[in-house]
This record gives structure tokens, sequence and C-alpha cells, in this order.
């Protein structure tokens, strides 16, 4: 990576001129294609300013960064310049690759989330069905759970005005619930 190091109103440091080098050749092997570094160190009162610019092939970044130390603005500043070029990279790649996805790699999340699904207790799926329960008497309540196809007849039993359950039971008997008082 070509860099240039520039400096406002400090006094030009070969050792800081390398640490920024160093660092930014670390940074090189995350860039695909070459690309050119602009950095500008400054003081200004009390701030240390480190200001990076990239430029490369489809890659225009730019950070700046402020504390009391120069050696922690440019650490700070890298960091941000580091985190821009890994968005970039992933917006870049996300953009080409478009709505397509791999067959393979569909199958296999699909296969570890099937996966997790078995090895993790799943709750019960509730099914919800209204019903519209009418008065009537336990005789009545019997014959009528022979004409539907559910195993279960609600009803609102005539002579208590409460409402029953009425169930086909395994052994194919009758069974009655009904509340309390």
């Amino acid at each position: 990576m070509q860099t240039s190091v520039t400096f406002k109103n400090l006094d030009p440091s070969d050792h800081l001129k390398a640490y920024v080098q160093n660092k930014l050749n670390k940074l090189d092997k995350l860039l695909d294609n070459p690309a050119e570094a602009n950095v500008v160190l400054s003081v200004e009162k009390i701030w240390h300013i480190a200001e990076i610019k990239v430029t490369g092939d489809r890659l225009n970044i730019n950070c700046r960064e402020k504390t009391n130390d120069m050696y922690s603005s440019i650490d700070m500043a890298l960091d941000k310049l580091e985190a821009q070029i890994k968005k970039s990279k992933q917006k870049i790649k996300n953009h080409r690759s478009g709505s397509r996805v791999d067959y393979k790699e569909t199958q296999s999340l699909n296969e570890a989330v099937s996966g997790l699904q078995t090895e993790e207790k799943t709750e019960p799926q509730i099914r919800v069905q209204t019903i519209d329960f009418k008065p009537m008497d336990i005789e009545e309540a019997s014959m009528q759970i022979e004409l539907v196809p559910d195993n279960f007849i609600v009803f609102t039993n005539s002579r208590t005005d409460q409402v029953n359950v009425l169930y086909r039971r395994k052994d194919g008997d009758l069974g009655l619930i009904q509340p309390l008082g």
C-alpha cells in the first residue's frame, strides 16, 4: 500500500511515520486491490488528531480520531478503518451475490436448523377452533357426538346451565367433563 504521511503543527517523526506505515501494511491484507493511503497527523491545542483516507478500486474510506495521545489516535483511527473496510467488502460481496443463494448452502442451513430443532424440546402447536355450543341435555349430546367427526362435543347442559364436554374415550365409551358446583 502506498502511504503518504503529512504532519501539521507537529515535528515530523520517522518513528511515527514507520508506526503508521507498519499498521497500514497489516490492513493491506484486507484489501483485494492496490490502494493508496493519505495520513494526516496534526495537533490542535491538547488534541492529537489522526486522519486517514484510503482510496483504491471501488474503495474510498475516510476516518478521523482525536485523543490526548498521538499513538492512541492512530490506533483508534486504524480500528475504525479496519471496520469500514470489512463492512465495505461485505457489502460488495452481498451485492454481487444478489438474491441468488447457493443451493448447497441453503440445504446445509436447513439441515442444521432441523438438527437443532430435534435436539431442543419444541413447544406443542396449539390449534384454535371456535365452536358454537348449544343448550342440550346429556342424552342429546351423546347422540350428537355420533354425528360429528371430532371425538368430543362442547355443549351447555340444559339442566345446570353450565358448559360441559362429552368425549369419546379410547375404549369406545363416552366421558363427561363438567365443572364443580
